[in-house]
């Protein structure tokens, strides 16, 4: 008898081969069948229902989450059962005992987690960072966690003061760093991470340590990589975050090429964040064209791309708010919500604030951002969210067809809803006001799916629901273009990321893979509307967006969500560097 059956699914197995029906045994965290297959000591009956791997995340940034929250809500809602960390150059080790006021600061700015829930939630029981991986590894978790190592600690660590203002480095700190980071990759990182955006920076305004590194640097950090024989190079390429974020406009042209030459020269993979700029939306064509190139020469780079627009959701429960600034709102700001909401919806109140306009905002911020032309293109989400809306919906289209300010229907579409209304502002991956150029980065072959973000941008966005939105939207409802075909969408979901990262014992549901599933009542999958909750550490806010249509998800045999909700199985742990798959030599 097995320890699991899932009986009588549509098997989509993650290979990018048709869904076929049948069921899937588990025995001892495995799959041992699929197949017509005997009886179970537990069952799950998933007659109609679609029968996945469990999703592979690589792109979250659960650092410190990750030592609180066993389950990595929000991730775990949408059928995530292996998530990397150390995105982006940014995460806790190694971490010398003085800085680690420095290092909250560095995630909170670039990654909009709370400080005040990293000081409480987080412990620092390391300083290098295979002690940070044992750390990890002795937390009981819900889904399999990895991670990168990632530059900004690194540099920090090694140059003190001179890494985090982001100066030159000598041929000593490179030594010192390259030899972290093999010792890293050694202890069980999955690779290493750096940022070049002017986007990404502390909370202190610097940019994240490396974001000028030099060719000597980065290529000694990926050498490490080669010489430990294993492991992803991952970052943000400058020019990622457009001209709005601070970068120049043809910093795309001088990334790719040094990309290519490191990737060629080590045969260290190499992915790269993409999104499509709304100044040139035709920008990303170049960086494809030559990873394209290069990988048909055998060079290992690869576009990582998301299934939707990056931007942010603006309301009341948001920190992205373009009245927020405003005395008369700044007046009611320490009400409790629902307070707040009554009284922004008087009268005399709304036309104080209409009437006031927003005081002068530092360049570069938050405040000066929404600003500049926030209002004019900005979307009401409506109920389910609309994440590809048409341009007859903006605040401005509105406003021209009511002979009202763009900034009043701003102020009335926030107050819907009870004053949740949420509006959406598309920055990245939305040119030309559809989805149409997201369709051919994903169904490009060179790219991995990625730029989930789970865990950051917690007062803005939640973008860990794009694995729910990719099967629900791109699958089964968009209609303003063509979808992807069941098949690959899962596939983009499981097999490619795991395999990019050497995890080759998942992202296929074959016998000798680990039993990682998801079964999902595919009609009835969606995401719900994101909210504000306050449940992270010394009670701070994050925005989360719950899901519906997952069945359940299973980690090696185990349920760990059942019908949406978390069980107390714990079945998780730390991936400690490439995973052989089945009939792997020894």
């Amino acid at each position: 008898m097995h320890d699991l059956v899932i009986r009588a699914g549509t098997v989509v197995d993650g290979t990018g081969a048709p869904g076929v029906t049948a069921d899937v045994a588990i025995d001892d965290g495995i799959v041992t069948d699929v197949g017509r297959v005997g009886k179970g000591r537990r069952e799950i009956d998933a007659d109609g229902a679609l029968v996945t791997p469990g999703f592979v995340d690589v792109h979250t940034h659960f650092d410190g989450q990750a030592t609180w929250d066993p389950h990595l809500t929000p991730s775990c809602w949408h059928g995530v059962t292996t998530a990397v960390l150390g995105n982006c150059g940014v995460g806790f080790a190694p971490a010398d005992p003085t800085k680690h006021d420095w290092l909250i600061g560095l995630m909170e700015g670039v990654e909009d987690i709370p400080g005040t829930a990293l000081h409480e939630g987080m412990t620092f029981d390391w300083e290098s960072f295979p002690e940070y991986l044992d750390a990890l590894e002795r937390m009981p978790r819900a889904i399999d966690i990895g991670t990168h190592v990632p530059h900004g600690a690194v540099r920090a660590y090694v140059m003190g003061e001179r890494g985090a203002r982001n100066e030159a480095s000598t041929a000593d700190d490179i030594a010192a760093m390259a030899d972290i980071v093999e010792d890293a990759l050694r202890a069980g990182a999955l690779g290493f991470s750096t940022s070049r955006t002017m986007g990404h920076r502390a909370i202190d305004g610097e940019p994240v340590p490396g974001t000028f590194a030099a060719e000597d640097e980065l290529f000694a950090l990926g050498e490490a990589l080669q010489r430990a024989g294993h492991g992803v190079f991952e970052l943000a390429p400058a020019g990622t975050g457009g001209e709005a974020a601070g970068d120049s406009p043809d910093a795309h042209a001088t990334e790719i090429d040094w990309m290519v030459r490191m990737a060629e020269a080590t045969g260290v993979p190499v992915t790269f964040l993409v999104m499509q700029s709304h100044v040139d939306p035709d920008r990303w064509r170049h960086q494809f064209a030559v990873a394209r190139e290069a990988r048909a020469a055998g060079t290992p780079v690869y576009p990582q791309v998301a299934s939707r627009c990056f931007g942010m959701l603006v309301g009341h429960q948001s920190r992205a708010n373009p009245f927020r600034t405003r005395p008369g709102y700044q007046a009611l700001i320490d009400l409790p919500f629902a307070d707040r909401i009554a009284r922004l919806r008087d009268p005399a109140v709304r036309a104080r604030i209409l009437a006031e306009g927003p005081p002068p905002a530092t360049p570069g911020t938050l405040s000066a951002q929404m600003q500049s032309s926030m209002f004019d293109a900005l979307y009401p989400m409506g109920d389910p969210a609309d994440y590809e809306p048409t341009d007859d919906m903006t605040l401005r289209a509105i406003a021209a067809r009511e002979g009202r300010t763009v900034e009043e229907v701003a102020y009335d579409a926030m107050l819907a809803n009870d004053g949740y209304e949420l509006l959406l502002y598309p920055l990245l991956n939305f040119g030309g006001g559809s989805y149409d150029a997201l369709y051919e980065m994903m169904t490009d072959p060179i790219t991995v799916q990625g730029l989930g973000d789970g865990g950051a941008h917690c007062g803005i966005v939640c973008d860990a629901s794009m694995t729910t939105y990719l099967l629900s939207y791109w699958v089964r409802d968009r209609a303003r273009g063509p979808r992807l075909e069941l098949p690959t969408a899962v596939e983009r979901l499981t097999r490619g990321p795991a395999a990019l990262y050497g995890l080759h014992d998942r992202g296929v549901l074959a016998p000798g893979m680990r039993g990682d599933v998801n079964v999902i009542d595919f009609d009835g999958l969606g995401i719900l509307r994101p909210e504000m909750v306050h449940d992270l550490p010394a009670g701070a806010g994050r925005m989360i967006q719950r899901s519906t249509g997952y069945v359940a998800t299973v980690v090696a045999g185990d349920t760990v969500v059942d019908a949406g909700e978390c069980t107390d199985a714990m079945p998780g742990g730390l991936i400690r560097g490439p995973q052989a798959g089945p009939g792997a030599a020894a």
